[in-house]
């Protein structure tokens, strides 16, 4: 099983939001969102949006809202 993981993360590493689904679309389209959702200040200090594969729940960040 796939979850696709979104991650909205600051210059320092820390994730300041984080959702995680098994349907690809849904993923994508939230991905598309945290990018569009920073600002051009936010990119310049180097927050990234990041979307990820992982094979278990045990992998995705324990403060990640779960959508299934």
């Amino acid at each position: 099983m796939n979850i696709w993981v979104n991650e909205q993360i600051d210059p320092s590493g820390l994730i300041h939001a984080c959702i995680a689904s098994c349907n690809e679309s849904q993923a994508k389209d939230c991905h598309e969102s945290f990018k569009t959702n920073l600002t051009n200040s936010q990119k310049a200090e180097g927050w990234i949006a990041k979307l990820r594969v992982v094979k278990s729940w045990d992998d995705v960040p324990v403060n990640a809202l779960k959508l299934d």
